[in-house]
């Protein structure tokens, strides 16, 4: 499986991403225009923060889902035993953030949210014109009004040896939502299943930002964009020795948006926040 590497200048980028997404459910996109230098400092200003003994104030709410996800109550993913190995912030505009890294998470959530949204509407000029016609409304007025696009910042702590076996950083699973926006990690580990089975390393340069489709577009889209597989593998070596950080921004739809004849949004998520043991 070939994970098409698109630059965003280029004149035929959003053809070319949107096959992608179709053939493999992933894109990669170079000189796109989310700012590196503020990726990296929130890198590193969240590996402080995970680091440091504050993060109990801001225990997460399984009402509002937002707030800091301990090791202990991180996702165990759809299908596993074994929780992650992982703790995580929910990052909304409207929710708790550290006075001291709000200013920089707030700048990026509206950068990539900025891109996902034109990224949606290249996916909306390049479907076919049959699977368009299976939309309850057009992607883009999807997301106009949503309170739900989740801007996560993950930390992969090290590896103690102590960890359950079969236990991975990231469990294979797919995203809940429309499209994922990641850019990439300060430490690889992030693969991409392919249709035989075969698991893929995703090219993570720095400066390099991944797309994936999420489960209610490949809900909307009855299967024509699928929702890939992914998982994020344990370390060996010096590398099991740190951390890996991680700054998906998820692209959610309105809860009343009708998915399909099973689905609006606000139910498929209420169903899989169940399912992954992060709402009761």
């Amino acid at each position: 499986m070939q994970v098409q590497v698109v630059d965003y200048r280029a004149p035929d980028a959003a053809e070319k991403f949107t096959r992608s997404l179709h053939e493999t459910g992933f894109g990669v996109l170079t000189h796109h225009p989310i700012r590196q230098a503020l990726v990296e400092k929130i890198y590193a200003d969240w590996l402080a923060f995970f680091d440091g003994d504050g993060k109990d104030a801001y225990a997460f709410s399984k009402e509002t889902q937002d707030g800091w996800f301990s090791t202990e109550i991180s996702e165990t993913a759809k299908g596993f035993q074994q929780k992650d190995i992982k703790e995580y912030f929910h990052v909304y505009p409207w929710g708790r953030i550290p006075p001291q890294l709000k200013e920089d998470a707030l700048a990026y959530y509206r950068e990539a949210n900025a891109l996902a949204e034109e990224l949606l509407s290249w996916v909306e000029r390049y479907t076919p014109p049959g699977i368009a016609a299976t939309y309850r409304e057009p992607l883009s007025n999807m997301i106009q009004g949503s309170t739900k696009t989740l801007l996560r910042v993950l930390r992969y702590p090290p590896l103690t040896g102590q960890e359950p076996a079969g236990s991975l950083r990231a469990a294979p699973h797919g995203d809940i939502n429309l499209l994922t926006l990641l850019p990439a990690a300060n430490e690889p580990g992030l693969q991409v299943q392919g249709t035989d089975g075969t698991w893929h390393d995703v090219p993570c340069d720095f400066g390099t930002l991944t797309i994936n489709i999420g489960d209610m577009l490949q809900e909307a889209s009855a299967g024509y964009y699928p929702s890939t597989q992914h998982r994020v593998v344990n370390p060996s070596g010096a590398g099991a020795r740190k951390s890996r950080v991680s700054l998906p921004l998820f692209l959610h739809p309105r809860d009343d948006v009708v998915l399909s004849d099973r689905y609006t949004a606000g139910s498929y998520l209420e169903e899989r926040l169940r399912e992954l043991g992060v709402k009761a």
